[in-house]
């Protein structure tokens, strides 16, 4: 059962869910992904003199809290980049050590390592480097040329469009035929514009990109690239 503020739709041939505080449900493994939480990046940050509220982890955590208890799930899946640093653990304040505590004793966590993190964490949970799930890969940066489902994050992708005279960026995901790139989760990350051709050419093998933005329980999706006419059959192909 989809909950009622995530927005439904369909990927690889799988039913998802994405809520409007950026998480991924997966009601068929009841499973909820989050990427980029970026935990303890405001103390990595007043570690060199920028002094930050050092409140980021607890409203990250509070965010998977209710996006947990909204969704039921029973599994949390963090796509990397989970701490800002490998020094994050040992630098969580009380009151966010024990929420994650608690939440990772209420659901199986797993940890998908990134670039930011250590193999070998500190907080609780299982850590790995990717995983295969029901044949959906889960890392953290999506491979270029990979042809298998596969949802990642890395990127933290944000739609940037003019509506009205205004300029517009709203947190987005990124989906093509086979790959999804989920928004940044954490309560202190910025982003990447979501048709960067960084992102464009991390989602090839690919006919169509668009990015997704959840409204209300409902999916907006906006065209960010298509493959020009000739590259079209390849990419077909590669994904056959």
């Amino acid at each position: 059962m989809v909950p009622v503020s995530f927005a439904p739709f369909g990927f690889a041939n799988r039913e998802f869910a994405l809520g409007p505080a950026r998480a991924l449900y997966w009601a068929e493994e009841r499973a909820l992904l989050v990427a980029d939480l970026h935990l303890e990046k405001a103390s990595y940050f007043a570690s060199y003199g920028q002094m930050l509220p050092p409140y980021d982890s607890r409203e990250t955590l509070s965010r998977v809290a209710r996006a947990l208890k909204a969704s039921g799930a029973r599994r949390v899946f963090c796509l990397g980049d989970n701490f800002h640093d490998s020094g994050g653990p040992d630098r969580l304040e009380p009151e966010a050590a024990s929420m994650l505590r608690v939440l990772a004793r209420l659901v199986d966590w797993v940890w998908i390592t990134g670039n930011h993190d250590c193999k070998n964490g500190k907080a609780p949970g299982n850590y790995l480097r990717e995983l295969d799930v029901a044949g959906v890969i889960l890392r953290h940066e999506a491979n270029p040329g990979e042809v298998r489902p596969e949802l990642s994050g890395h990127f933290h992708p944000r739609l940037r469009i003019n509506a009205r005279g205004r300029h517009i960026a709203r947190p987005c995901a990124v989906t093509s035929e086979s790959k999804l790139i989920l928004p940044a989760f954490g309560a202190f990350t910025g982003g990447m514009d979501a048709a960067d051709p960084a992102i464009t050419d991390a989602m090839q093998p690919a006919q169509a990109i668009d990015a997704l933005v959840p409204a209300s329980g409902r999916l907006a999706r906006f065209a960010l690239w298509r493959a020009p006419h000739g590259m079209q059959t390849a990419a077909k192909l590669a994904c056959a």
